[in-house]
């Protein structure tokens, strides 16, 4: 073998080159024809030595031990209002089925994570993303259905002279389509839409995934859908299965994006169903596109179709009975691992605390409040100075309290009236009734301002009962609020008994001189018409030091021997 020919091979093996083998090519000079034996030992030599360069390349190239890749995120927020921005692009080129369909999927995800973080966050950019993408969604479903029907007419019958017609419909139908989808996606506001991409996720990032509040959110999720599936399987109806896929799709995304770890074993089974009954609306909607168009060219023809429809729907709603009907039903399984019993409760008033923090400028203030709105609740109902104490009237002020300033993210003047405002335009979490909602905002409406009167609007449709509630949970909320109104948190304890036939509270912290006393006296009036009796605050008397018993055993707190 010639010397240059195995420099060549040992640049090739390495795949460096023969650069590195230059400095030995004078050596094919001498040695090719005077010494054969040594040319065979030097190209041994030379394909050792290009193995050599080969490995330390690789070596450079890579690091020596490959770190495996972190999996891109493929759920959330973020992830799916940026993938709304790429399929926007995709689908503007042909508006193809695929991209069509991955942007409708997009959307529908940000939209059902706005509607179920706009009842927790307040901002209202959540209502405005859900809105943009309102008008794009639409017009991209009918094209959509246009599409789906073009695949279905290709498999149900497809030598047949009705597929034709069918076809030949559908396809002029979904150039029309095309163009009102084409002015949709130009209208749809993709800058700030990207803005949004940045903004509402960090916000969304304050609402800790897997925690209690996202747990209630599918609950409630869950009670719709479950309550959709029983209507289904009483009338049967097309619009009954149709509500209730939205229903499963809609407990689907909050599990998705919000419980990982029920995701994780849901997954599956969810994405099966959302597709049984995605199929079952489908081939509804094909059954009623086709039978206006006059298609049919006789009774046969339409009787085989309207057969090959109902065979392939019924299929599916089979498959679904077996999945969610009897023992094997899937609803119990996954109503095990959400809230029941008080942890419901708990989990409403966390979502609703959460709400009020988002507003509320100052939400350790109403915190403070709201503790001690409770001592002096714990306190009359232990000195039995009311009758009608109940488990719901003390939920009733908690949630007053916690609330009652979410007005002054509004204006200042008068928050006490926008925080009303705002408690009533609130729906209810799953656990709490409108009624239930309605009296917590007429509590915190009154811790300040004028008293609760007869004749007043907000009182309109209160029973005796209940106003009478109202004054006396309003005159407890008046006074805890009075307690912090230095926002200073001094007052952190108060003690409720009677003596003489006053009402009497001992407040630790508290001292006659202070600044707020004249507004803790004024505050009072309201409790005192409730109760009946006069109220008197007074300093809490210190605690006595503790101090263990030193005898004369050194000092270790044990008795001296008699």
């Amino acid at each position: 073998m010639h010397v240059t020919e195995v420099i060549g091979r040992a640049g090739r093996f390495s795949n460096v080159g023969a650069g590195p083998f230059d400095s030995f090519a004078w050596l094919s000079c001498s040695w090719q024809a005077t010494n054969p034996a040594r040319v065979q030992l030097y190209s041994r030599v030379f394909l050792n030595l290009a193995g050599c360069c080969k490995l330390m390349v690789h070596m450079t190239a890579a690091p020596a031990i490959a770190h495996p890749k972190t999996a891109p995120r493929k759920h959330g927020l973020a992830f799916w209002m940026q993938r709304v921005l790429e399929e926007c692009n995709r689908a503007a080129v042909s508006f193809a089925a695929d991209p069509v369909h991955d942007l409708r999927v997009s959307l529908r995800r940000c939209r059902s994570m706005a509607d179920g973080l706009m009842t927790i966050d307040p901002d209202p950019a959540w209502k405005q993303m859900k809105k943009a993408g309102r008008q794009l969604f639409r017009s991209l479903g009918e094209l959509r259905d246009m599409q789906v029907m073009e695949e279905w007419v290709g498999k149900l019958v497809p030598e047949d002279p009705v597929a034709d017609k069918l076809l030949q419909f559908l396809a002029g139908r979904e150039a029309h389509l095309k163009q009102q989808a084409a002015l949709a996606l130009q209208q749809f506001d993709g800058k700030q839409w990207k803005k949004w991409s940045h903004a509402l996720p960090r916000r969304a990032s304050k609402m800790r995934s897997g925690s209690a509040i996202f747990k209630h959110l599918a609950l409630e999720r869950w009670t719709e859908a479950y309550q959709l599936h029983q209507r289904a399987l009483r009338n049967r109806s097309q619009v009954s299965f149709h509500n209730l896929r939205i229903g499963i799709k809609r407990f689907r995304y909050i599990v998705e994006n919000f419980l990982p770890e029920q995701h994780h074993a849901w997954s599956d089974d969810l994405k099966e169903l959302q597709d049984l009954l995605g199929e079952v609306h489908d081939l509804d909607v094909l059954w009623a596109t086709a039978l206006p168009l006059n298609v049919f060219h006789d009774s046969e023809a339409r009787s085989r179709w309207h057969a090959r429809i109902l065979e392939e729907r019924d299929r599916r709603i089979l498959r679904y009975r077996q999945k969610m009907v009897g023992k094997t039903s899937l609803w119990p399984v996954w109503r095990a691992q959400l809230p029941a019993g008080r942890q419901i409760d708990a989990a409403a008033l966390a979502r609703l605390k959460l709400w009020a923090s988002f507003l509320d400028p100052d939400f350790k203030h109403s915190t403070r409040v709201a503790r001690l709105a409770l001592q002096l609740y714990d306190g009359l109902s232990a000195t039995k100075t009311s009758n009608s104490e109940s488990v719901e009237d003390r939920q009733i002020l908690q949630l007053a309290a916690l609330l009652h300033e979410v007005g002054r993210s509004k204006r200042e003047r008068g928050h006490h009236k926008a925080t009303l405002r705002l408690i009533q335009r609130l729906r209810p979490p799953l656990g709490w009734s409108a009624e239930k909602l309605r009296m917590a905002g007429i509590v915190a409406r009154y811790h300040r301002g004028a008293l609760p009167r007869g004749g007043q609007k907000t009182l309109v449709g209160l029973t005796s009962e209940q106003r009478q509630a109202a004054d006396k949970l309003a005159g407890i909320l008046r006074l805890a609020n009075a307690f912090d109104a230095d926002r200073s948190g001094r007052i952190r304890r108060l003690d409720i008994h009677q003596k003489n036939g006053f009402l009497v509270i001992a407040a630790e912290g508290y001292s006659a001189r202070d600044c707020i006393a004249e507004g803790i006296a004024a505050a009072r009036h309201l409790l005192e018409t409730v109760q009946r009796r006069p109220v008197m605050v007074k300093p809490m008397a210190p605690r006595p030091p503790k101090h263990s018993v030193r005898g004369r055993s050194g000092g270790l707190g044990l008795k001296p021997v008699a």
